[in-house]
């Protein structure tokens, strides 16, 4: 009897030793995944959350169901952090960052008034920046989705002509890196190539992640080893 009542006490010793040990593992899990969730939070604008219902609403007009809402969150984060009332150096306006000539360009091509043509109001920078992707999308060409949105990021930066004509010098069909190697070698200045080639970038690979509860996200497609 006294050996088998020391084997039971051992018993209970191991049992509340593991318990306690997973009561700690699950806590450092636990604390781990909010620590996390909490930092990814931080990394969205807080003014990104009171226009989310309105961007996934127009981002599924403009394109349907299958609308590349986390890229549009992301281009809007990279443009202006949100901010309606931004200002650039050069005079780009409101969330979308629109130059003045643009705005006007595409406020004429929507036939929208002047008064309706407002780069500082938040529902016209969200329908704007989407539709002008869209509109641009249309016009870059083929290849593979990825591919597009990221010349579709290209043009809206430095221009739908620029990537064009770079695109024609490339004479590789729709190559993505083919064409990113010719910037500079047309009308566009070299000097201007930097940042343009890294606005996709920091757009689909850097932030777009973030935003991937949003909506759909459109990743590169890993390349066949």
């Amino acid at each position: 009897m006294r050996r088998r009542s020391k084997m039971t006490e051992s018993a209970k010793l191991f049992l509340a030793l593991l318990f306690m040990f997973v009561i700690v593992f699950v806590g450092s899990v636990l604390a781990i995944t909010i620590t996390a969730s909490s930092a990814h939070a931080q990394q969205i604008p807080r003014a990104a959350v009171q226009h989310r219902a309105e961007l996934v609403r127009i981002s599924h007009t403009s394109w349907g169901l299958d609308a590349p809402v986390a890229m549009f969150a992301a281009q809007l984060t990279a443009e202006s952090e949100w901010n309606s009332q931004a200002v650039s150096r050069v005079g780009a306006k409101g969330m979308g960052q629109f130059m003045p000539a643009t705005a006007s360009w595409w406020c004429a091509l929507n036939k929208l008034s002047a008064t309706e043509c407002q780069p500082s109001n938040p529902v016209w920078a969200m329908r704007s920046l989407v539709g002008y992707d869209r509109w641009l999308y249309d016009r870059v060409g083929g290849g593979e989705e990825f591919d597009r949105l990221w010349a579709t990021l290209r043009a809206y930066n430095g221009g739908l002509g620029h990537w064009q004509k770079e695109a024609a010098i490339a004479n590789a069909g729709f190559n993505r890196v083919a064409i990113d190697a010719a910037c500079g070698r047309a009308s566009r200045h070299i000097s201007h190539c930097a940042e343009n080639l890294s606005y996709p970038d920091r757009i689909l690979n850097r932030i777009q992640p973030r935003y991937a509860a949003w909506g759909r996200a459109v990743f590169a497609m890993p390349v066949p080893t």
